[in-house]
């Protein structure tokens, strides 16, 4: 097999090797657990999660906490309040990893979740080889970067999504804001009309008697 098709082969099965994202919404309440399978020990997984709104246009700024756990119930992350982060661990272990939710505030909470899990068992099967190694090595970095930057794409993606969340919320509340402060200007202003009118039709009877 010439070069060329060696290529082609490896970069195919890098890729596949590279599980797709986990990339998802969803509303939580209380408490939300996720899991995603790891096949193999010392895989590398990149987490990240955003909060994007709340159903509240008043709170802007209530964190959630996140514990992963790994398949023997051991705790591999323990994120407390926070509106977004992005991390990456190495799973010492292979087996099925839980991600646990939990939200603190009164109000129901929009979250992106995004999980990337990556091995490269070609790699690993022919390392040894020194004419396809050099080949393996450039591959392997290509594509962990084109995974990377999808997930950074995603990540940013909701941050802007929440961005945008926040500040239509900051506006309506500036404008009840004008509306609210318009109203009591007004009222006050009916308010010492009705007095000075009060105060002018006592003069004027006085002023007759």
């Amino acid at each position: 097999m010439n070069k060329p098709c060696v290529a082609a082969v490896v970069v195919l099965v890098i890729l596949s090797s590279l599980q797709p994202a986990l990339g998802f919404r969803f509303v939580i309440d209380r408490e939300e657990c996720f899991s995603e399978k790891v096949e193999y020990d010392w895989d590398t997984v990149h987490v990240s999660f955003v909060v994007i709104k709340y159903d509240s246009s008043w709170e802007t700024d209530h964190g959630v906490d996140l514990v992963v756990r790994g398949p023997t119930g051991n705790q591999v992350q323990d994120i407390r309040d926070k509106t977004s982060e992005k991390f990456v661990f190495v799973a010492n272990k292979k087996g099925v990893y839980h991600f646990c939710f939990t939200n603190k505030s009164p109000y129901h909470e929009t979250i992106d979740f995004d999980v990337l899990v990556g091995h490269f068992a070609y790699h690993e099967q022919h390392a040894k080889d020194e004419h396809v190694k050099p080949l393996l090595d450039q591959i392997e970095r290509v594509a962990e970067a084109l995974f990377n930057v999808a997930f950074e794409q995603h990540w940013l993606e909701a941050q802007n999504d929440r961005n945008a969340i926040i500040n239509e919320a900051m506006s309506k509340r500036a404008i009840h804001k004008v509306m609210f402060e318009s109203a009591a200007l007004i009222t006050a202003s009916a308010i010492q009309v009705y007095l000075l009118k009060r105060l002018f039709d006592r003069k004027l009877s006085v002023t007759r008697v």
